[in-house]
């Protein structure tokens, strides 16, 4: 059975090797959950309830990472980030995020002599990023297998 330990402001769920092959079986039995889950209802007789469909998205991911014996955090990020707090997000450096907001790249603004931004803009911005890179390794994989460069 899972260990369930709260410190603090931290909750940390510990799974066993057993609840991890069942989230295996079930990634591999189920690889694509779409719709809804439905939660059953108690003995008493009363009916389930649907799971809405971001939740269950978000169950998914969390499944897929437990299934490889990975480690997942859940937590909440402000709506509002200060420049360290976005630079840290990123996994850029401080400097290099004020260049972007100068840039347009990331829209910030000014409360008082400090510079915010809105977390979804930096979720947005490390999203295309993320998509820019992907796109970046197909089209280098698509010119390897046109000219013949790969190893097998």
């Amino acid at each position: 059975m899972s260990t369930l330990l709260t410190r603090d402001d931290r909750t940390v769920l510990s799974l066993n090797q057993h609840e991890v092959e069942q989230a295996r079986q079930f990634t591999q039995a189920a690889p694509t959950i779409q719709g809804a889950i439905v939660v059953a209802g108690d003995s008493d007789g009363s009916q389930g309830t649907a799971m809405p469909s971001d939740l269950v998205a978000i169950m998914r991911q969390v499944l897929e990472v437990v299934s490889r014996g990975g480690t997942v955090t859940v937590g909440t990020v402000p709506d509002e980030l200060t420049t360290t707090a976005a630079a840290k997000l990123l996994g850029i450096s401080r400097p290099t995020l004020m260049k972007l907001i100068a840039q347009g790249a990331i829209e910030g603004h000014k409360v008082g002599s400090h510079t915010r931004v809105k977390s979804d803009n930096v979720m947005s911005y490390k999203e295309a990023q993320r998509r820019s890179r992907l796109a970046a390794f197909e089209e280098v994989r698509d010119l390897e297998d046109e000219l013949g460069l790969d190893e097998d």
